[in-house]
């Protein structure tokens, strides 16, 4: 295998979002996609013509990806799950599981590689002290299946290449799971701790590469962490802001490594010393690539 290394930072797009989350790259229009969660926008970024673009939605976007020959995306919303349509800005609510859940919104979220949308939840006001957040999978019916309880703040999905393990974090505890993955029934079994993040470094998105590592940004650590399949750390990546929030790899030829960040709860004094916090960062990675972002298929 390949020596991996982070090369060169090859470009900051100057957002200074909020909460910057979720991105992903788009290889049919060569655009970076993520959402400014707080704000309730997302944006892209055309690699070929530098032109950003800032789309308003109805609600706070925790997640979001693309769909087969469909130009809508599905979204997970603050309330809930919806496809929304760019052309008529108009949206088609899916299903609301947490609407009796005063407190809790959506999160993290993506598409399995068999094409099914999953999604997480978090406590952000806890109402009672057996608040709880979950994670879901949308089955065919259009209805949210639990697969996971007692989370706190839902992280870090992703899927090993072949889809048979699935990763997971519940950024409070410090900790990503693994988990066998059974690609035809969906059931998780043999949950085990995969890794522990230090002292101030809270797991948030992670991705996968095509070597089977997993890419973690790690919330008040200043860093981007490369696990093998092992659990053992294999590289970091100092950036310059503390809240790095989301990885994914794009570009051409899918070796690029991009990170979104945030600026909320930081002080004036901390925003001025670190004045790119809430950019979005390209960094150019040898000797690994990652894999394509899983479309979500209509029943």
């Amino acid at each position: 295998m390949a020596n991996v290394t982070v090369g060169k930072l090859l470009n900051v797009i100057d957002v200074t979002n909020t909460l910057g989350e979720g991105v992903q790259w788009h290889a049919l229009s060569q655009c970076i996609w993520w959402t400014d969660i707080q704000e309730s926008c997302l944006y892209s970024y055309s690699t070929k013509s530098s032109q950003l673009n800032k789309h308003t939605m109805p609600e706070r976007v925790g997640c979001f990806a693309f769909i087969e020959n469909d130009p809508r995306i599905i979204v997970a919303f603050a309330s809930g799950i919806a496809f929304y349509d760019f052309s008529s800005k108009s949206l088609e609510w899916i299903d609301k599981p947490e609407e009796h859940i005063k407190g809790n919104r959506f999160n993290d979220g993506r598409v399995d590689r068999q094409g099914r949308f999953w999604y997480g939840s978090l406590v952000e006001n806890k109402e009672s002290s057996e608040q709880s957040a979950f994670l879901y999978m949308l089955n065919s019916r259009g209805k949210s299946i639990a697969k996971e309880t007692n989370i706190e703040i839902a992280n870090g999905l992703c899927w090993s290449p072949d889809g048979k393990t699935l990763y997971h974090a519940d950024s409070p505890q410090q900790k990503i799971h693994q988990y066998d993955f059974n690609t035809a029934t969906t059931e998780l079994s043999n949950k085990k701790l995969f890794a522990k993040t230090a002292p101030g470094s809270f797991p948030d998105g992670s991705t996968i590469d095509s070597d089977g590592y997993l890419w973690n940004a790690q919330w008040g650590g200043s860093r981007v962490v490369r696990y093998n399949p092992q659990g053992e750390i294999d590289l970091c990546i100092d950036v310059p802001v503390s809240q790095p929030s989301c990885v994914a790899f794009g570009g051409p030829n899918l070796d690029w490594l991009m990170i979104t960040s945030a600026r909320q709860d930081l002080s004036e004094n901390e925003l001025s010393q670190q004045p790119l916090a809430g950019n979005l960062f390209i960094y150019q990675v040898n000797g690994t690539t990652g894999l394509e972002e899983n479309k979500f298929i209509l029943p």
